[in-house]
């Protein structure tokens, strides 16, 4: 097939396909659906895809019984899609779009799970979007996703591992998350030179009242100087003694030592001052 429509990986837009039958009915068996029937999880449900190429992932999406709403910035997918559009009987809707600029709310109804293999060159914005989504409890209620390994240990990184930083705080602040198995990259065509990974994300209801514009701001300003302690890094913020203080954090830590409830009371706290100013 993709000889026939001369499908073939574009590196710019980061395109690396799966079809391992195996591994990408593996991939739909991890989607988890709230309130589904735990014997085929899928039946019925909608499931969005971003990046579906020449559709590994979407055949077992369908084959699980879901209804997928693919988005995909490459235009020859739907000459390759269009086999699988016609089969799929009104099961599949292709949006030919920039998954980085789409009005997910008016894509997809609310309560849809997210599973795709994301570009690696888009994964990290396209995360930080869907936890940022305000209101919240965002439209979508899961997003099974595989992304760069490097980047899935990113996500679940907890204060004090290597790969704590920006994405970890926002992550574990607004969702659960959970790393599911590796993926080599002997399983892609063509093969990434780094390994992959599929992690779980679920919203958590609770995290509604977070300030996230403000948390941004906070760990911006840690991480962006991580080697730094916080009397130093907090300082374009105004008042860092005063908000560490305030926050039950010592001005000794580093960001990589903070917990993201302290980074949650900063963000409060930082909230709190703006508005009072007038200023966020």
């Amino acid at each position: 097939m993709l000889a026939a429509t001369g499908f073939t990986a574009k590196k710019s837009l980061g395109q690396h396909f799966i079809f391992d039958r195996n591994l990408t009915d593996k991939i739909a068996a991890s989607v988890r659906a709230p309130g589904a029937d735990p014997q085929a999880p899928l039946a019925g449900r909608t499931v969005v895809e971003i990046g579906p190429g020449p559709g590994g992932l979407t055949r077992s999406l369908l084959h699980a019984g879901a209804r997928v709403i693919a988005v995909e910035r490459d235009d020859r997918a739907a000459e390759a899609l269009a086999p699988l559009v016609a089969a799929a009987e009104g099961r599949l809707t292709l949006h030919l779009a920039d998954a980085l600029k789409a009005d997910w709310p008016a894509l997809a109804p609310q309560g849809a799970a997210i599973c795709a293999n994301l570009p690696y060159n888009i994964a990290t914005p396209l995360l930080v979007g869907w936890l940022t989504a305000d209101p919240w409890p965002p439209w979508w209620s899961s997003a099974t996703i595989m992304v760069q390994k490097e980047v899935a240990a990113r996500i679940v990184a907890d204060a004090g591992a290597a790969g704590y930083g920006r994405l970890g705080v926002l992550t574990s602040a607004r969702a659960h998350a959970s790393s599911l198995f590796d993926v080599a990259p002997t399983a892609f065509v063509p093969p990434p030179k780094v390994w992959s990974s599929v992690v779980r994300l679920e919203p958590r209801p609770e995290a509604g009242d977070i300030p996230v514009k403000a948390l941004a701001q906070v760990t911006a300003a840690a991480f962006g100087q991580r080697r730094k302690m916080l009397r130093s890094s907090l300082k374009v913020l105004g008042e860092p003694e005063a908000l560490a203080q305030a926050a039950g954090l010592a001005l000794n830590e580093r960001a990589e030592q903070v917990p993201v409830e302290g980074f949650v009371r900063l963000a409060r706290l930082l909230a709190a001052r703006s508005e009072r100013l007038g200023d966020l």
